[in-house]
């Protein structure tokens, strides 16, 4: 994402109009249908930026600059308003601990939130590496707890979750060695996942259109070599194959991974008519749900809606 610069928001909440719910209405199928290629906009969304899939077709989507989270569903091709943040809470990438029904929110200039999924209450809030010093970027969630990227240092931080499916009050920060640990540009470590295993962590590195490999119990991390992803951000692992978004480039990059992820091969570029500075993206079937920053329009970005777009691959 771009420079978090602080703006106003919008507080009340207008009726969603989706494309998706017309284009599926028009077909006549059913509202559980197998999701169409289109939108779904974000109701009085002042920005976007991270998403996060939730149980079955459920996703939940974040105002960058309000803090606010929306829940949706991706067969129907609804959202609506489910968290109305505090003032001054950013909500950059996100991950959705479904087992925990655990909502994980990278929060911008040093913090993380994590919210309960059910019923939309604060779980926990963290500092972390100072307000200054830190842009807490993006999250995934493995077996150890929720691991989060910082763009302005060479290091992760941990948030540790009991057996009992709690965050434990404090983080723990892990410096990284090697390239994931270089500072070559305003925003640095970006997007992160894992294998299903969580033996190991993929991250962007969005100045350096790098992706890297990262042992969490060292913090070493390698290069995947023959991948090129300039402005990288968000990324997704499923079966082998990785997706990253190129904001700046309108578009996604497909990458099939080497067994042992030392190497990847760029697939695929994917387009669509309705990309504008994508950033994040998740899985559903064989779709890609995919937010549109619209940083294009400046920063803060002044377009009048911020949406969801689906596309098949």
């Amino acid at each position: 994402m771009s420079d978090p610069i602080r703006t106003g928001r919008r507080r009340w909440v207008l009726p969603l109009v989706s494309a998706l719910v017309a284009m599926v209405a028009s077909a006549g199928l059913a509202a559980a249908a197998t999701p169409t290629d289109g939108v779904i906009v974000l109701p009085d969304a002042s920005s976007a930026e991270g998403i996060a899939k939730g149980a079955g077709a459920t996703f939940y989507a974040g105002d960058l600059l309000g803090g606010d989270i929306f829940r949706g569903d991706l067969q129907r091709g609804t959202a609506e308003l489910f968290i109305d943040a505090p003032a001054g809470r950013m909500a950059v990438g996100m991950f959705a601990d479904v087992r925990h029904r655990l909502l994980f929110v990278a929060g911008g200039p040093g913090a993380a939130y994590v919210y309960d999924t059910g019923s939309g209450a604060p779980v926990a809030d963290y500092q972390l590496g100072g307000t200054s010093a830190s842009f807490i970027n993006d999250v995934v969630v493995t077996g150890e707890g929720a691991w989060f990227t910082d763009s302005l240092s060479g290091r992760l931080f941990l948030v540790p979750i009991s057996r009992a499916g709690v965050p434990v009050p404090s983080a723990i920060e892990i410096p990284l060695t090697g390239p994931a640990a270089a500072i070559a540009g305003e925003f640095n470590l970006n997007g992160i996942t894992a294998t299903p295993n969580g033996d190991t962590l993929i991250v962007a590195h969005t100045a350096n259109g790098a992706l890297c490999t990262v042992d969490p119990s060292t913090g070493a991390s390698e290069s995947i070599t023959g991948v090129s992803v300039p402005g990288v951000d968000g990324i997704v692992l499923e079966a082998g194959r990785l997706w990253a978004v190129q904001g700046s480039a309108n578009s996604v990059a497909r990458v099939r991974l080497s067994p042992d992820l030392g190497s990847g091969v760029i697939e695929e570029t994917i387009t669509d008519t309705d990309f504008q500075f994508p950033t994040t993206t998740i899985r559903f079937g064989n779709h890609l749900a995919v937010v549109n920053g619209k940083f294009d329009t400046g920063f803060p970005p002044t377009a009048d809606h911020y949406e969801v777009v689906l596309v098949s691959r």
